[in-house]
């Protein structure tokens, strides 16, 4: 009887810390992935599949996995101190938005992918802007981004990545170019407007040509005018006094006739 019971207290020794260690075990080969993430698995060293959202099992010591973030994720690309193709310097800040489009490759084929779309999107962005003179980097912002863009994807396509988009987010430029570049608009506005003027100028002269031959046509037109004029003035509240001569006065002083009467009445 003693014996029997030796062995109970031996065997639960020794059963129960195994049961343990099975429970721990097994709580820890649970795994969780979320909706928005991907398990890559591998079993001694190799792949072994991709685990997807919800509840997967991992054997511990025997297999382990890798968990990588597929949503879109965005890198500041540190400020470039970069010369344009007219050797003109330019300090450009870009936003690359890029996502993890097969977790296999992002994992397996490259370390740290982040960071190696990070580097390559600085060396990217150095030779686009490098091609690119500083007229067409500020009138075709959009453009010039593209370019970059369309090359990073065709990059990062053999790491899983895909490259969404990309942003130039600031251009500085020296003070110096700033205030030439000002003086320039502000040059440019003032030709505008100056043309504007004259214009405007020339657009007036043929009216006022048109409007002026038309009352000499027109038979009384000329006096309906002046008592139009007459009129304006008078609904003003000002002190001018307005005299009016009849034409036919004037006609005196530019005729024969008128320089005969003239004489007579001195």
């Amino acid at each position: 009887m003693d014996f029997l019971a030796l062995a109970i207290i031996g065997f639960s020794i020794i059963l129960v810390p195994l049961l343990v260690i099975v429970f721990f075990l097994a709580l820890s080969s649970i795994k969780i992935v979320n909706q928005y993430e991907r398990g890559v698995k591998f079993t001694l060293g190799k792949y072994a599949g991709i685990m997807k959202p919800g509840l997967n099992f991992v054997i511990p010591i025997i297999q382990s996995w890798e968990k990588v973030d597929i949503r879109t994720m965005v890198i500041d690309v540190p400020k470039q101190d970069i010369m344009t193709r007219d050797n003109i310097s330019a300090i450009v800040n870009a936003v690359v938005y890029y996502n993890v489009s097969d977790a296999k490759k992002a994992i397996i084929d490259v370390k740290h992918y982040a960071y190696a779309v990070s580097q390559i999107s600085q060396t990217t962005m150095r030779e686009i802007i490098g091609e690119t003179s500083l007229d067409e980097l500020l009138s075709q912002r959009e453009t010039t981004a593209k370019k970059i863009q369309v090359i990073l994807d065709e990059a990062t396509d053999p790491w899983g990545i895909k490259v969404e988009s990309v942003e130039l987010k600031e251009i500085i430029l020296p003070e110096s170019l700033v205030r030439v570049i000002s003086q320039e608009a502000e040059a440019e506005r003032e030709k505008r407007a100056i043309l504007l003027r004259a214009k405007g100028e020339l657009e007036s002269s043929k009216n006022l040509k048109d409007a002026a031959t038309n009352l000499t046509k027109t038979k009384g037109a000329l006096h309906l005018r002046t008592l139009q004029t007459i009129h304006a003035l008078s609904t003003e509240h000002t002190n001018t006094t307005i005299y009016a001569i009849p034409t036919e006065l004037m006609d005196i002083f530019t005729k024969k006739d008128g320089k005969s009467l003239l004489k007579k009445l001195k």
